[in-house]
C-alpha cells in the first residue's frame, strides 16, 4: 500500500525541504521587488491554454447565469495575459503562480507546478540571462547551500555563466553541422545515425532535433556553471524573433543545471501576422500527432499588435527548489502532490 503524501512520518521527512521551499520563495519575492518589479496575478482560466504542439492541456467548461457554455482551458503558462499587460502601458512585471500542463507526470514533471514568469519590455533577451543566474544565486543563499545538485551533478551559480548557441552545443557534443542541415530530415536523420541515434517512422525534422538534444546534449549541459543554451532554430522557437544577425535562428534560450532545463526564455516576437501564421501551423502540427486543436486567442493577437519591444522568461520554481536543496524528485518539493 503506497503511504500517503500527509502520513506524519512522511510529511516529517520531507518538512525540512519544504520549509526551504517557503524560505526560497520569499526570496524569489524580494529578489523582483528590489528590481523594480511589479507583482501580477492573471487568471488560469483561458481561451486558449498555449499553443505549442507538444503540450496537453486541461480544459473545462465556463457556464454563464444564463445557461450557457463556453469551452475554456486551464493555462499551460501565464504568457498571452502577461503579454496583453505590457500592451496596456506595463513595462517591468512578474507573475508567481501555478500552471497545468497535462499528461505530464515523472521525477522532474507534475501536472499543476509553480512558475515565475517576467518580462521586461525594451530590455535584450540577454538581460534575462543575468536575472536567471541571480535567482539562482538568492535560492542557494535561502537553502543555506553554495551549489546546486540533482542525482550527483553539481552546478555552483556563483561562478561565470556559459553561453552556449544551440549550433554549437550540436557541433561540441554531436560532431552535428546543424545549421548546414537546413532543416532537411534526411540530413539530420544520416547526422543522427553517425552518432547511434536512431530515426523512427514518421520522425520529421524537429522530432530528431528533439531526441538528439535530449539523448545526447541535455545531459551535459549546466555541468560546474550555469549553461545558458541560446539561439534556437526558427523553428524551434513560435513566440520569439529571429536574431538580425543570423535570420535563420531566434532570441531564445534555456537555462540549466545540473542537467536538467530550469527556464525559457525569448525576445519576444511582436508581429501578428507572423505570430498567427506560426500558430497555425502549431496546431497544423498538432493535429497531425495528437488529433486535437486549441483556438488562437484574437484578443492576443490583437495586443501584440500594440505590445512594445520586450523580452521575457519563465522559470521553473519546483525545479529550482529541488536543485537548491538536493531533492531527488519533484514530488519531494510540492506541500501537497497531485494525487
Amino acid at each position: 500500500m503506497t503511504v500517503p503524501w500527509w502520513d506524519k512520518e512522511r510529511f516529517a521527512a520531507r518538512r525540512p525541504v519544504l520549509e526551504s521551499r517557503a524560505r526560497i520563495l520569499a526570496a524569489v519575492r524580494h529578489w523582483f521587488g528590489a528590481q523594480g518589479f511589479t507583482e501580477v496575478d492573471t487568471p488560469a482560466l483561458q481561451v486558449s491554454p498555449g499553443l505549442e504542439p507538444h503540450l496537453k492541456a486541461f480544459a473545462t467548461w465556463l457556464e454563464t447565469p444564463e445557461g450557457e457554455r463556453r469551452l475554456r482551458y486551464l493555462h499551460t503558462s501565464p504568457e498571452f495575459a502577461m503579454k496583453k499587460l505590457l500592451s496596456a502601458g506595463m513595462t517591468r512585471i512578474w507573475q508567481l503562480g501555478h500552471v497545468f500542463r497535462n499528461g505530464e507526470r515523472a521525477g522532474t514533471h507534475s501536472p499543476e507546478f509553480t512558475m515565475a514568469e517576467w518580462y521586461r519590455v525594451d530590455a535584450p533577451y540577454t538581460d534575462l540571462m543575468d536575472d536567471c543566474v541571480e535567482l539562482l544565486r538568492s535560492a542557494c543563499r535561502a537553502a543555506g547551500t553554495t551549489t546546486l545538485e540533482f542525482r550527483g551533478r553539481v552546478c555552483d551559480p556563483f561562478g561565470a555563466r556559459e553561453v552556449l548557441s544551440v549550433p554549437e552545443a550540436f557541433s561540441r557534443h554531436c560532431g552535428i553541422d546543424l545549421l548546414a542541415t537546413g532543416e532537411d530530415v534526411e540530413r539530420l536523420a544520416a547526422a543522427a545515425a553517425a552518432i547511434g541515434v536512431a530515426r523512427h517512422e514518421g520522425d520529421s525534422w524537429e522530432d530528431l532535433f528533439f531526441r538528439i538534444m535530449l539523448d545526447r546534449i541535455e545531459p551535459n549541459l549546466g555541468l560546474g556553471v550555469p549553461t545558458m543554451l541560446a539561439d534556437y532554430p526558427v523553428s524551434m522557437a513560435a513566440l520569439a524573433r529571429p536574431k538580425p544577425a543570423e535570420p535563420r535562428l531566434a532570441e531564445r534560450f534555456e537555462l540549466y543545471a545540473c542537467g536538467l532545463e530550469l527556464a525559457n526564455g525569448f525576445g519576444e516576437l511582436t508581429d501578428a501576422a507572423i505570430q498567427r501564421r506560426r500558430f497555425e501551423a502549431d496546431m497544423d502540427l498538432k493535429a497531425r500527432l495528437y488529433g486535437e486543436r486549441y483556438p488562437i486567442d484574437e484578443d492576443f493577437l490583437a495586443a501584440l499588435a500594440q505590445m512594445p519591444d520586450a523580452s521575457g522568461v519563465a522559470l521553473g520554481i519546483d525545479r529550482l527548489v529541488m536543485l537548491a536543496t538536493g531533492a531527488a524528485s519533484i514530488e519531494d518539493v510540492l506541500w501537497a502532490p497531485v494525487t
